[in-house]
């Protein structure tokens, strides 16, 4: 499904956020950057437009990009070329929930929309919190749902009436604007996702609303004591 809509994705992303998503993606970088993050490794990568924003703010870090579809590499591989990031940002295939990487080998993992993604969100957690290094810290921005009642109303007509329309019609997929706001209804946001983080090990977990609860920045840290 990836694959099909990856020429659109990133304009169909930005259009229907109206471009708050640039912001939310800051945000998260600026998290990055303050904690100094040397090795970077950004989970459900898409087309890379995070680790890019990552490592133009982290000028030190190396910035490791994983994606299942292939579709969407390719395009963020041109990104990177075009950037002339090639000696600091690599992309490539890979599954969240099995991660080829050695254990405590990041400073830092990213993940921006791609975790309602995963089959098993538990899974894909713990194999996080596995590739970090102690000390270590995950940030992750994900939708979720306003609690404002208001907000709320609007937000799921818009999820669920709109926003599947143009996407159809501009990505020329039928699928894919419908599954998206199926994924945000069935993903634990909030305390939810909390629990799925503190049962995958990390500690000092919180999250962080934005826009009203649209979305959330959930950030947390692997324990320095080894036998934890």
């Amino acid at each position: 499904m990836f694959d099909a809509i990856a020429f659109r994705y990133d304009q169909l992303n930005h259009l229907l956020s109206l471009g708050i998503d640039r912001s939310w993606r800051r945000k998260v970088v600026r998290r990055v950057k303050a904690f100094g993050a040397n090795r970077i490794l950004d989970v459900a990568t898409g087309t890379g437009d995070l680790a890019l924003m990552m490592a133009r703010a982290c000028p030190s870090a190396t910035i490791e990009g994983i994606d299942l579809s292939e579709q969407m590499l390719a395009i963020g591989q041109q990104k990177v070329e075009l950037a002339d990031l090639q000696k600091r940002v690599f992309l490539s295939q890979g599954d969240a929930e099995s991660l080829s990487m050695e254990s405590d080998s990041y400073d830092c993992v990213t993940v921006a929309f791609g975790v309602r993604n995963f089959e098993n969100i538990g899974r894909g957690m713990a194999e996080i919190h596995r590739v970090l290094r102690p000390g270590g810290r995950v940030y992750v921005l994900e939708f979720g749902l306003p609690k404002n009642k208001w907000l709320g109303g609007f937000y799921r007509f818009y999820f669920h009436r709109v926003l599947p329309g143009i996407g159809r019609w501009i990505s020329k997929d039928k699928q894919a604007y419908t599954y998206l706001p199926k994924s945000v209804d069935h993903f634990p946001y909030g305390e939810g996702f909390v629990r799925v983080m503190r049962e995958a090990g990390f500690e000092q977990v919180a999250y962080c609303d934005l826009f009203g609860g649209v979305a959330q920045i959930y950030e947390g840290v692997k324990s320095r004591n080894i036998n934890a």
